[in-house]
């Protein structure tokens, strides 16, 4: 009999849920000021259309976290502050540094300019130079390198970075770049380095460990874990190729950057990345990936220290 009497559809909804919730008129309605006779409706607050923000954060949330219950926690508490800013630098940074070595070489092509003399670059003959073990991730041999480099850091990387922090994907990074150069150093080491690539594959295979840390939880767990593969296959295939191909030209770019930071992604994916299921320090499998990766890294850098 209420909803009959309201003036208005949208009103009678509310005085609807009102009668059978069993709440008295006056906790329901309001009166207009100065009048006791005329019932107004107090509307329910309308939920509000997601921002295109918040939705990527559900996105990413969902595409990347386990339990339902983590998906809304992130979801609802993910505020961008601090935002993740350790892809975006070294993303600008590489940009910046390829187009300066293109403007100055005057050229630009699929496989070059290699900048051979910059003093970023690694090459076997400057390894007392102890920055370049890691600074040659700024240079790159031509923009199919770089454009592929980039484009997995920001769709892999950047959402990483977002559910995991910058300071896991600044040590994920660098270790696969630290790791390429110094299997490079022992298992090529007339090859030059260039590009990205360590770091790259570092951050996919640690997503691969994010994938396997939680798999059972993962919506499409083995759809994911299939693409992650066949990208990354793809790529070393195609790397290795080249240099087949192009196996008199000097200097020689090497491939096993590409290995060697993978297996450092893995190792350290398994190590520092939040696992939101249980504590991973307390299996067999942490210990395991910090022997591997410590063990590895030692060998590289006394091969480097004694051999040389």
């Amino acid at each position: 009999m209420r909803c009959q009497d309201s003036d208005s559809h949208n009103e009678s909804f509310q005085r609807l849920v009102a009668t059978m919730s069993a709440e008295s008129p006056c906790s329901s309605y309001e009166t207009d000021q100065g009048s006791t006779s005329t019932l107004r409706p107090r509307l329910l607050p309308r939920k509000r259309k997601p921002t295109c923000f918040r939705k990527m954060v559900r996105y990413i949330a969902k595409k990347y976290l386990t339990s339902e219950s983590d998906r809304q926690y992130y979801a609802d508490r993910y505020t961008c502050c601090p935002p993740p800013l350790f892809v975006p630098t070294v993303t600008l940074a590489e940009i910046g540094l390829f187009t300066y070595h293109c403007l100055d070489a005057g050229a630009i092509s699929a496989n070059g300019p290699i900048p051979v003399e910059s003093v970023l670059i690694f090459r076997p003959d400057k390894r007392i130079q102890l920055w370049r073990f890691v600074s040659y991730t700024l240079i790159h041999a031509g923009w199919v390198h770089l454009f592929f480099n980039m484009l997995v850091q920001i769709l892999v990387g950047l959402p990483l970075e977002m559910v995991h922090g910058s300071g896991r994907i600044m040590i994920v990074y660098i270790s696969g770049v630290l790791a390429g150069s110094l299997g490079t150093s022992v298992f090529d080491m007339k090859a030059y380095l260039a590009g990205a690539s360590g770091g790259v594959y570092s951050l996919l295979a640690a997503h691969l460990a994010n994938i396997m840390l939680n798999y059972s939880e993962m919506e499409f767990g083995l759809l994911k874990l299939s693409a992650v593969l066949i990208i990354a296959s793809a790529d070393v295939g195609f790397a290795v190729w080249d240099r087949l191909l192009e196996r008199d030209l000097l200097p020689q770019i090497s491939y096993t950057a590409h290995l060697m930071g993978s297996l450092a992604g893995l190792t350290m994916g398994l190590l520092v990345l939040k696992n939101f299921d249980q504590k991973l320090y307390k299996q067999c499998a942490w210990w395991i990936a910090f022997a591997v990766y410590a063990g590895c890294t030692a060998f590289a850098v006394c091969w480097n220290v004694f051999y040389f």
